[in-house]
């Protein structure tokens, strides 16, 4: 993706260095006097007190302020394409706010940990990156490349703009109404159409700007199928469980951003009303 010396977003919250293990449980104090308890009781204090994590190498370091440039190009991107197709559709596009953490971190919705991976919380309008994950898509994911990091960002981008159109809301109210299969084929469908509008912004993104080299469409599309549900449930188990897919398939998930891609149209991502869905 061609993007140094590229506009970089000022919706960015740098919260690097700030994060720590004891978040989860309301802050180092709170998981020191946990861990007294725990002491106490005769249990291991360690398993839940926060962990030094190894000191980070100057290459390390370096790599990583290079991820947060780039990933704050790309959301300044889609800034320029979701402004845009707002205004064309007579409304007004309230940009959201990228937070890069390490470790955990506090977010409207709760606290998370990287282990989450990148997440969007529709209460504070933010999207929140552990920036490990772009390694962990080349290294656990097989999913190499900055195109594929930029689908990510683009993805959860994609659920904001739902949250702004009342889409997220209207799914939850649904979910409310069913049963466990049937609202995680909802959030299928929410999932998909995120995927989709990861896809329309990549194909704003490149009429506007020419972002794209050779081989990043490729990028973006090996890691869609690299975290399909169907795939990373027969690596973790052995085995599918359609009924407890939450974001699709490989397959799905690769059509639907590609769909997106090819047609700009978002008059063409009704995921809830596709009949194969």
């Amino acid at each position: 993706m061609l993007w140094k010396g590229r506009r970089e977003s000022g919706n960015v919250e740098d919260q690097r260095g700030l994060g720590g293990g004891g978040k989860l449980l309301g802050g180092g104090i709170g998981a020191a006097v946990i861990g007294l308890i725990i002491y106490l009781l005769g249990g291991d204090p360690s398993a839940i007190m926060p962990q030094e994590s190894a000191p980070q190498t100057q290459e390390g370091k370096a790599a990583e302020d290079e991820a947060a440039k780039f990933v704050s190009v790309v959301l300044a991107d889609t800034e320029d394409v979701w402004n845009k197709l707002f205004s064309d559709m007579g409304k007004q596009y309230q940009e959201p706010v990228m937070v890069l953490f390490n470790g955990y971190v506090a977010s409207a919705c709760g606290n998370a940990s990287s282990a989450t991976g990148p997440f969007y919380c529709p209460l504070d309008h933010k999207l929140y990156i552990d920036l490990s994950f772009y390694n962990e898509l080349k290294e656990r994911f097989n999913a190499p490349g900055d195109f594929a990091m930029a689908y990510v960002v683009a993805h959860e981008v994609g659920h904001h703009v739902q949250n702004l159109l009342g889409i997220s809301d209207q799914v939850q109210q649904m979910r409310q109404r069913v049963g466990e299969a049937e609202g995680n084929r909802l959030s299928v469908k929410l999932e998909l159409q995120a995927d989709f509008l990861a896809g329309v912004w990549a194909h704003h993104a490149q009429r506007m700007k020419n972002i794209l080299e050779s081989g990043d469409m490729e990028e973006a599309l090996n890691a869609a199928n690299a975290i399909g549900d169907d795939r990373l449930q027969q690596e973790a188990q052995g085995h599918v469980v359609p009924d407890a897919f939450t974001h699709g398939t490989s397959a799905q998930r690769m059509y639907w951003f590609k769909k997106g891609y090819d047609t700009g149209d978002l008059n063409q991502g009704d995921t809830f009303n596709a009949p194969d869905l």
